[in-house]
């Protein structure tokens, strides 16, 4: 799955376009690297974003292509 669709289906980031702002402008990384809209994401990998001092990472749990909004949170872990 694309990283800024899953952004968007996890509610990580509310819009898809928000989504590929952030990863185009470096401010999200995959497994350590600065990672573009259209990078590949699988189950177990790491996102970091990034905004302004503020720094959030998730792990992946599962994707899936459509989630109810209640069910969004099961997608992801939060490491801090």
């Amino acid at each position: 799955m694309r990283l800024d669709k899953f952004l968007k289906v996890s509610r990580i980031i509310k819009r898809r376009t928000v989504a590929k702002d952030f990863a185009a402008n470096e401010r999200v990384m995959v497994n350590g690297r600065i990672a573009k809209p259209s990078t590949e994401v699988k189950v177990g990998d790491i996102i970091s974003l990034r905004a302004g001092a503020h720094q959030s990472s998730y792990q992946i749990v599962k994707l899936a292509d459509n989630v109810k909004a209640t069910e969004a949170k099961e997608l992801y872990k939060t490491i801090d």
